[in-house]
């Protein structure tokens, strides 16, 4: 086998409520993209005794030795899915850590649904949810890397030929704890999203939905206020948002010339932020 390279896309949630809580997590709804930011996956079958995985660029620093792609593999092994096979894989992190965006999540369900694909495990559609929640609940999302409505009962529908926005994801020197901003959760929205359509993706749709997490990350970190509080009044965002559980703060654009020029005037107030325009998928 020659080394494939992936593309793993980053995550965005446009809109996010907390609607319950489980035994052990939080109940939500989302609405959901992808973004052409990515992270890249070399992967090929080695001769080893063990598989390995190494990760190296930007956002490698610092990440566990028990990582959701070192869990997928830890998991296919138990399940005696592999037959024996043993895989080399380098991940090029360009997507940073701890920002909402999904990188660790989206990189173990780029490598699953390759697996899948190339008929190196066969497993049924009931089996890959099973192993895609016992790494982490949003991998499952990154198996379709395509416009989602996660209702609160946990459905799954996808869109395409959705409106496509321009994104300025803006992060500021520190990444945010999932566990940390949930357990600030208080209180629950009652549900929106549980008769997905596709008009939900329309910005005059998106701009009236909201983040339930960003008011308690605001709480404990201010500098995301600050940040919001720029983006919003700046010219021409459809709709300014945070994503997932932050700390990237993301403004929406309808053209790149807009978005381009919204990130050199961020870069001029804000030094040392990472900037990133790119576009949905």
């Amino acid at each position: 086998m020659n080394v494939c390279r992936i593309k793993s896309y980053a995550k965005i949630n446009l809109a996010l409520n907390v609607t319950g809580k489980l035994t052990l997590l939080h109940k939500i709804e989302s609405i959901v993209s992808f973004i052409d930011l990515h992270d890249l996956i070399f992967i090929k079958n080695t001769n080893k005794k063990n598989h390995q995985i190494s990760f190296y660029g930007k956002f490698s620093q610092n990440i566990s030795s028990n990582n959701t792609v070192r869990k997928l593999f830890v998991i296919l092994e138990e399940k005696k899915l592999l037959k024996d096979k043993k895989f080399q894989i380098k991940i090029k992190k360009n997507i940073p850590q701890k920002a909402g965006l999904g990188g660790g999540s989206m990189n173990a369900a780029s490598i699953l649904n390759f697996l899948i694909k190339k008929k190196f495990i066969n497993i049924s559609q009931k089996k890959i949810k099973y192993i895609s929640n016992l790494i982490g609940s949003d991998v499952i999302l990154g198996l379709n890397s395509t416009n989602i409505v996660l209702s609160s009962n946990n459905i799954i529908r996808n869109f395409s030929k959705c409106p496509k926005f321009h994104t300025l994801l803006i992060r500021p020197d520190f990444g945010c704890s999932t566990k940390k901003i949930y357990l600030g959760v208080k209180k629950f929205t009652k549900s929106k999203f549980n008769n997905p359509r596709k008009f939900m993706f329309n910005p005059v749709f998106l701009s009236k939905q909201m983040n339930a997490l960003e008011s308690i990350a605001f709480s404990k970190y201010p500098k995301l206020k600050k940040i919001k509080s720029f983006l919003v009044n700046m010219k021409n965002p459809l709709f300014v948002r945070m994503t997932g559980s932050g700390s990237v703060i993301v403004a929406y654009f309808k053209s790149k010339k807009e978005c381009e020029m919204a990130k050199i005037e961020f870069q001029r107030n804000f030094e040392n932020y990472w900037c990133n325009t790119s576009k949905t998928l």
